[in-house]
């Protein structure tokens, strides 16, 4: 059974979606994926997301919240970022994270990317990392659309997701050790969900080694 199989929790009462149930396992997983390369990429992620001293960030499908661990220190103790997730057990293990000093406070709450349980309009800057693969594909685009509905004209949105190796031994690796949906994840597929969201492009990329990125703008 694949290491990722072995991570997952029980599906959540509201979606279908898949939830992480060990905490521990999965920051473990993730430092040995990014091979001692993850606080750099994920600082990179928060940089790219253009978010602002005193910004009001939203982190969907937010995990053990170190992205958005990571955006509350670049937006700084004016700023406030909330941290949404289906997984009671990852947010318990979110919250009990130290905070940075001068760090912005982080609010964790339990919920689902595809009917987020905030008010319209309400965020500067919404982020969300390696969570779309997580969810059923008819499912993604309503998570975008929800994305757009929270963030208010003129914020900002970066989707960063996992990009599988080319190679078919890289693909069978990664099978083997995460599951179908990262070996096979259509990361070509992130600009056409994000604009029919409504959102305008604004970049897009790759960070060494696993992951893609998506830059978006709510113009209206």
């Amino acid at each position: 059974m694949p290491l990722g199989r072995l991570m997952q929790g029980k599906p959540h009462a509201d979606t279908p979606g898949v939830t992480i149930a060990t905490p521990r396992a999965y920051e473990l997983f993730g430092a040995l994926c990014f091979a001692g390369r993850r606080g750099r990429v994920f600082a990179r992620l928060a940089e790219l997301s253009g978010a602002v001293p005193g910004d009001r960030v939203l982190d969907v499908g937010c995990g053990t919240g170190y992205l958005t661990r990571h955006m509350a220190a670049r937006i700084g103790p004016k700023g406030a970022v909330t941290g949404v997730d289906p997984s009671p057990p990852v947010l318990d293990y979110a919250r009990g994270r130290n905070r940075r000093p001068g760090s912005a406070p982080c609010d964790y709450r339990e919920g689902v990317a595809e009917a987020l349980d905030l008010p319209d309009a309400s965020f500067d800057t919404v982020v969300t990392s390696l969570m779309l693969h997580h969810l059923p594909e008819e499912l993604r685009p309503m998570a975008l659309r929800e994305m757009y509905r929270v963030l208010r004209p003129g914020g900002r949105l970066l989707v960063a997701e996992f990009r599988p190796p080319k190679s078919r031994i890289g693909r069978h690796l990664v099978h083997s050790g995460a599951g179908d949906a990262m070996a096979h994840h259509r990361v070509d597929l992130l600009d056409a969900l994000v604009t029919d969201a409504g959102f305008e492009l604004t970049g897009r990329g790759d960070l060494r080694p696993w992951l893609s990125y998506v830059q978006a703008q709510r113009t209206r």
